[in-house]
Formats: structure tokens, sequence, C-alpha cells
């Protein structure tokens, strides 16, 4: 029997002028990844006009699959290990 459920790969974008939040919170995200074994490609944005795109004023901001999960701060590994679970897996 296949299994029903398609777990999907997720597109991770940190979104950042380059301040030491923004640089901390691609580290963060990208440590996680490679913990997890996400299937993930985490890319970084800091085009001013690419993150207004994303209504977002205040950054750091992480973006998983076109979606904006977290903005204004830097979470802890957990809670971006939830997002990115709850994006792969439905």
């Amino acid at each position: 029997m296949l299994n029903q459920y398609k777990v999907m790969k997720a597109s991770i974008k940190v979104l950042g002028s380059g301040c030491t939040k923004c640089k901390n919170l691609e580290k963060l995200t990208n440590e996680v990844v490679a913990e997890n074994n996400f299937d993930a490609e985490v890319s970084k944005v800091d085009d001013i006009m690419d993150i207004m795109s994303y209504h977002v004023i205040s950054t750091p901001a992480l973006v998983i699959n076109e979606k904006v999960v977290i903005k204004g701060y830097v979470p802890s590994k957990e809670e971006i290990k939830k997002q990115i679970e709850k994006a792969i897996n439905g």
C-alpha cells in the first residue's frame, strides 16, 4: 500500500537587511534544517523591495513556502523546527 501522505520540499527564505539578528536567524534556520535532515532549500533575501513584497516591515522574517511565518524577532530553534514541520507535513 502506498503512503497516502505526500511530504513536500520546503522553500525557506530568511528576510533581512544583513543585521546581526537577520544573520542569526539565517544561521539557526540552516542548523535546524541540517540537524533534522529536512528536505528544504534555505535562501537569504536582503533586497528591501523583495522584503516589502512580503508586507514585512520588521525584520528578520522567516518565509516558508511563500508564507510569512515569523517576523520581527529571532525565534528559538524549536520554534523554527515546528514551523518547518508544519509546512512540510501539512
